[in-house]
């Protein structure tokens, strides 16, 4: 299936977001190394970065689920699908938890910690209303403002 051009640019602010959230965690660990007894080695960084593209490929296959459902009828087959996608990527990460904590080459907590990026970035673009693009919000309905009867007043 081919992406979209709007499930390209989502990917795409997924990962810009995401790689700026793996430097301030990699600058994150870095100062604790300095204040602590931690070692800031090569396991950090290299299970930064493999968590990292973990969560923006999790991202990905989200977004190639919906555009997929986008036109199917809302029943039994939608559910399963979105379902099955669903159980998926997460066994995927769990998948991707369990290798980082056994393989010696990770920081397991480095390695975990990215999976929350894409969270992360939704609520920062949500937080500065950057989420939806202007052009693609529906129009405000005005609320025309009656006066509240009697019986809905507070005494």
């Amino acid at each position: 299936m081919k992406l979209q051009k709007a499930s390209k640019k989502e990917i795409t602010r997924m990962a810009v977001g995401s790689g700026v959230c793996a430097l301030l965690e990699l600058a994150g660990f870095f100062l604790v190394s300095q204040l602590s007894d931690f070692q800031f080695t090569y396991k950090v960084v290299l299970g930064t970065i493999c968590g990292t593209i973990v969560a923006i490929l999790n991202f990905a296959i989200l977004c190639l689920t919906i555009q997929s459902c986008a036109g199917m009828e809302n029943g039994p087959k939608l559910k399963a699908r979105i379902q099955l996608s669903y159980n998926g990527r997460l066994i995927f990460q769990a998948a991707w938890v369990l290798i980082a904590f056994l393989a010696p080459c990770f920081s397991a907590l480095a390695s975990a910690i990215p999976l929350l990026f894409p969270t992360v970035v939704i609520y920062f673009l949500q937080s500065r209303g950057k989420l939806i693009d202007p052009s693609e919000r529906p129009p405000v309905a005005s609320v025309a403002h009656e006066d509240v009867g009697d019986s809905q007043r507070s005494p």
